[in-house]
């Protein structure tokens, strides 16, 4: 800051010496030595009180990207979990789908067929008709 050596300071304790006498200059000397110690401790504080909101600073900034890095990571999370769900559900459906079809392909239903009269009901046999009690009973 000031580059006092030490012929300058001789030069200003010679000068204060002149000026302030042999008896007040202990008193002035302890005087001054005071000011110099409290302006010191007030820069001093002054200069942590800076280097402690700096570090606040720093810290709400580090936690404000945390942040936003853990919404981005949220956001992520959710879309993978949105995605996930439509495939799964997706899977589901085809696996249903595929369970139908084989389901049907397995059981298929009791068909009727034109010649079948038994399953109709009401149906009679034709007038010319044989029918098999009356085959039997020829036999």
């Amino acid at each position: 800051m000031f580059d006092i050596g030490f012929s300058e300071l001789l030069v200003i304790a010679v000068v204060a010496l002149l000026v302030l006498g042999p008896e007040r200059l202990p008193k002035a000397a302890r005087f001054a030595g005071l000011w110099v110690r409290r302006a010191r401790a007030q820069w001093y504080s002054v200069r942590s009180e800076l280097e402690r909101e700096l570090a606040a600073d720093e810290l709400k900034r580090s936690l404000r990207e945390t942040q936003d890095q853990m919404r981005d990571i949220d956001a992520s999370v959710r879309a993978a979990d949105a995605e996930a769900r439509r495939e799964f559900d997706a899977m589901r459906s085809a696996t249903r789908a595929i369970g139908d079809e084989a389901a049907a392909a397995v059981e298929p239903p009791p068909a009727v067929t034109p010649t079948d009269h038994r399953d109709v009901p009401g149906d009679e046999p034709a007038p010319g008709d044989v029918s098999s009690e009356a085959r039997d009973d020829r036999a």
